[in-house]
């Protein structure tokens, strides 16, 4: 069975989602970061995983259901993060961020039977998810992150690995207010979603 690792930030004000600054402030941001993460950890242990872990910057705190090993994440670039994190698995592992609540236990549900790597694209030209039947850090190292080339430079490094790769619905990842209010659509009974609500009320916007 697969291990299942969650990338993610503690979610403080000024150090999460600050993207979200303006039109939020960055007290309601982390708000907004904290319920992500918590709507993808709550997916996460609903879905079948022989580990489940959570590689975080920062400390975790009440957001945390149990069930999860936590692993601090090594310095560096994203690409050495990600790298790292594949790092702690020893079999099959599929790795996600914290900007998809609306994930679910079915996109995270993966049989590596028939193929060696799982690729999800987000509309940004990033991606949301990465699976490897055998965790290979240099499949990661030094991929260009953060850019509107990052997935499909991404899906080539896998592709010119060798390896068979199945792909995963393209989904939003959560960076601006509009990426906000479209994902809150899309899973509308989320924590995130009840969230954005009351900041939005607070703030007196729509």
């Amino acid at each position: 069975m697969t291990t299942l690792l969650v990338i993610a930030k503690e979610p403080r004000p000024g150090r999460v989602k600050t993207r979200l600054t303006p039109p939020f402030a960055p007290e309601e941001a982390a708000e907004l970061a904290e319920a992500a993460l918590a709507d993808t950890l709550r997916t996460v242990a609903a879905a079948p995983a022989s580990r489940r872990v959570l590689v975080l910057d920062g400390a975790p705190g009440r957001w945390l259901p149990p069930g999860f090993d936590v692993v601090p994440q090594c310095a560096g670039g994203l690409d050495e993060r990600l790298a790292d994190a594949f790092a702690h698995c020893h079999g099959p592992a599929l790795l996600i961020g914290m900007d998809t609540p609306q994930v679910t236990p079915e996109l995270l549900t993966v049989d590596f039977a028939g193929c060696d790597a799982y690729f999800g694209p987000a509309r940004d030209g990033g991606f949301w998810a990465l699976g490897l039947s055998r965790p290979d850090p240099a499949l990661l190292l030094g991929v260009p992150m953060s850019t509107p080339v990052t997935g499909a430079v991404q899906r080539q490094r896998l592709a010119a690995a060798g390896l068979r790769v199945r792909d995963l619905p393209c989904l939003r990842d959560v960076d601006t207010a509009a990426d906000a209010y479209a994902v809150a659509a899309l899973a509308p009974h989320s924590r995130f979603a009840a969230r954005l609500a009351r900041c939005a009320t607070a703030a007196g916007r729509p």
